[in-house]
C-alpha cells in the first residue's frame, strides 16, 4: 500500500466577514494564493498534480461553481489538473485532505492539493436569505435546524457564551502567530 503525506501547507490570514483588507478579494483568488504557495514550497511542478480538493462551507457567491476547479485555474495550474469541491460543512477542509491522501492510497494518484476555504465576504447575502426562506419541507420534517448556515451557529454560540469581538480577535492573532511561528 501506497503511503499518503503532506509535503507543503499555505495559509491566508483570517479577514473580517464584509469589512478589512480582505473583504473584496473573491473567493478563487484568496484560495489560489493558498495554493500557488503550497506548491512552489513543494517543489512539484504544477503538470504533475492529479487534482485539487477544496472544501467550503458555504458554496455561493464567488465560491460557487466548482471553487476546486476555479481555485486550481486561478492559481495558474494547469487546465489538465482536474479540481472538486467538498461540503461538509465544518470539517470540509479536513475532509478534502482525507479525501486527497485516499486517492493516492487507494485511487493511485501521485500529487494531491487539497485544502478548505471559506471567504464569507464573497458569500452573497442574498443567497443565504434564499436559504433561510426556502427550505424544503421534506428535509424540516426530520430536521428543523438543517438549513441553519455554520454562520448562524457560531453567532449563536458567540451570543450563548458572550464570546466579545475583542476576544476573537485576539484568538484569530494567536492562531496567525502560531502559523508563522511554523
Amino acid at each position: 500500500m501506497k503511503d499518503a503525506a503532506i509535503v507543503s501547507t499555505a495559509r491566508t490570514p483570517i479577514g473580517l466577514a464584509f469589512r478589512g483588507s480582505l473583504n473584496n478579494i473573491k473567493s478563487p483568488t484568496m484560495m489560489a494564493h493558498a495554493i500557488q504557495h503550497a506548491v512552489e514550497r513543494s517543489g512539484v511542478e504544477a503538470v504533475e498534480i492529479d487534482d485539487v480538493i477544496v472544501g467550503a462551507v458555504l458554496t455561493g457567491g464567488t465560491a460557487g461553481m466548482n471553487i476546486g476547479r476555479l481555485s486550481s485555474l486561478a492559481a495558474g495550474l494547469p487546465c489538465s489538473v482536474s479540481g472538486q469541491t467538498i461540503d461538509r460543512q465544518c470539517s470540509s477542509g479536513l475532509m478534502a485532505i482525507a479525501t486527497a491522501a485516499k486517492q493516492i492510497i487507494v485511487d493511485g494518484m501521485d500529487i494531491v492539493v487539497a485544502g478548505g476555504q471559506d471567504n464569507i465576504s464573497a458569500v452573497q447575502n442574498q443567497y443565504l436569505q434564499w436559504v433561510a426562506d426556502e427550505k424544503d419541507p421534506n428535509v424540516t420534517r426530520h430536521a428543523e435546524h438543517a438549513y441553519m448556515p455554520m454562520l448562524l451557529t457560531a453567532e449563536n454560540i458567540i451570543n450563548k457564551f458572550g464570546i466579545s469581538r475583542q476576544a476573537q480577535d485576539e484568538y484569530a492573532l494567536q492562531s496567525q502567530m502560531r502559523t508563522a511561528a511554523g
